[in-house]
């Protein structure tokens, strides 16, 4: 990424990048490459097995996926409209906080019949989607409209069928989220009545399985959809959380404990693969490890854009979710225990101190970092590799050294700063008792 990055600063200087003549700017965003038998070829010898195996089934399955849906339907019968989406606080209608006696209830099963009806012929879910509502009818496309309203020329984020999009993801927490409900559901519907919940457990978990990339990662969007959907996505949890589930159904027992005896092996082999792809994506610099990028290229792993003004960078969320993933481990590797120190030391030094993130969609001047003293750190998003300086980005494309200089859309329209990394740092504290520095 750094050479990404730096390439771009070095371009705008020599004025052959059509940057707008502000300060802030310091570049333009590049594209994540997709997944393709072109790059696959070029790959060592060693590699390229694998990864046109995993490649063509991604083709298959979608070509499956969609011949599926298309036989629900008559000669000339027109498909049912997507079903609504459910953004922002309306809820997935998921709850998996509740209480046990409620995932035995009317409420809770009809919720995991629906679940049922949405999953794909490939075994996963789409995203944004209230599973409260009703049943999927037949030809009933498996995901909402997905599609940006904002989208501009050649945005990363173009689908490149509008109509055929996040059908299996790992985004926003799906695929997983509707895997632990039907555990808890079917865990308290036995005999016949809970089968149609476990099959579709068993076809999801294999959907993690076959999802998973040759490098132990996952893409956020499977089967491929291309473009920044097929990096390795740390991007909402998708690959902790992915093999946190994994492990789960690895051990045998709790709601995945009906699994077959092979599916808990395979299950187990693909977490062990997705940590070593956490330790492997971890960027060093200067020699030293540091945090990781939202996404990462699958045959670099390298940080690689995300949208528009998602920048291929360090990315502090992410790190801290990896971190407390790592964390949660009963018995961290000596491997795991150091990028554990390296990250959380990373953070700590990423830390803004002094400074707020104020203001909002009310106020004219919308959100601004400003001075304050004594206020509690905070963190950008995103970290230039090569400089350890916050960046942002706009819509344009342009990739920007200051957060004011944004337009009000993007400054009120994204969280650019948070405080969710503390979360990790305070976990550090107690872990560290017990998993000392190397």
């Amino acid at each position: 990424m750094s050479m990404r990055l730096s390439l771009a600063i070095l371009l705008t200087a020599s004025g052959l990048l059509a940057a707008p003549a502000t300060a802030g700017v310091i570049g333009l965003n590049t594209p994540a490459d997709s997944i393709t038998a072109t790059r696959i070829v070029a790959l060592p010898a060693g590699e390229r097995r694998a990864w046109a195996t995993y490649y063509a089934k991604s083709q298959v399955q979608e070509s499956d996926d969609r011949a599926a849906l298309a036989a629900e339907l008559k000669p000339g019968q027109p498909a049912p409209p997507k079903p609504e989406g459910a953004h922002g606080g309306q809820g997935n209608g998921m709850p998996l906080d509740r209480d046990a006696a409620w995932y035995g209830s009317d409420a809770a099963r009809h919720v995991a019949d629906v679940i049922v009806s949405f999953q794909t012929p490939a075994g996963g879910w789409s995203k944004n989607q209230n599973r409260a509502g009703a049943l999927r009818l037949p030809g009933q496309p498996y995901a909402s409209d997905n599609n940006s309203r904002r989208l501009t020329e050649d945005d990363f984020d173009a689908a490149s069928d509008p109509d055929w999009g996040y059908v299996g993801t790992l985004d926003n927490g799906a695929t997983t989220t509707e895997l632990r409900f039907l555990g808890k559901v079917a865990a308290r519907t036995p005999d016949a009545a809970g089968k149609p919940y476990r099959q579709a457990i068993e076809r999801g978990v294999r959907y993690l399985l076959n999802a998973q990339m040759p490098n132990g990662g996952w893409p956020q969007v499977w089967p491929l959809q291309g473009g920044y959907h097929d990096a390795v996505t740390f991007n909402d949890n998708a690959v902790s959380q992915a093999a946190a589930l994994l492990t789960e159904v690895s051990g045998g027992g709790g709601d995945f404990a009906f699994l077959p005896a092979k599916v808990r092996a395979d299950a187990g082999r693909a977490a062990a693969r997705a940590r070593a792809c956490i330790l492997a994506a971890q960027i060093r610099v200067g020699g030293r490890l540091t945090g990781w990028g939202q996404q990462v290229d699958p045959f670099t792993l390298e940080p690689v854009a995300g949208r528009n003004y998602e920048p291929p960078a360090l990315a502090s969320g992410e790190s801290a979710d990896l971190l407390l993933y790592l964390m949660s481990l009963p018995k961290p590797t000596p491997a795991e225990v150091v990028a554990v120190h390296a990250g959380v030391a990373w953070l700590k030094g990423a830390a803004l101190r002094d400074k707020a993130w104020v203001g909002g969609k009310g106020d004219p001047q919308g959100r601004r970092l400003v001075d304050r003293a004594g206020a509690s750190p905070i963190w950008a998003r995103y970290y230039g590799v090569a400089d350890q300086r916050p960046v942002f980005g706009e819509r344009d494309k342009t990739l920007r050294d200051d957060a004011n200089e944004l337009s009000l859309e993007r400054r009120n329209g994204y969280a650019w700063f948070s405080t969710e990394p503390q979360k990790a740092i305070d976990a550090y504290a107690g872990w560290t008792k017990t998993h000392p520095a190397p």
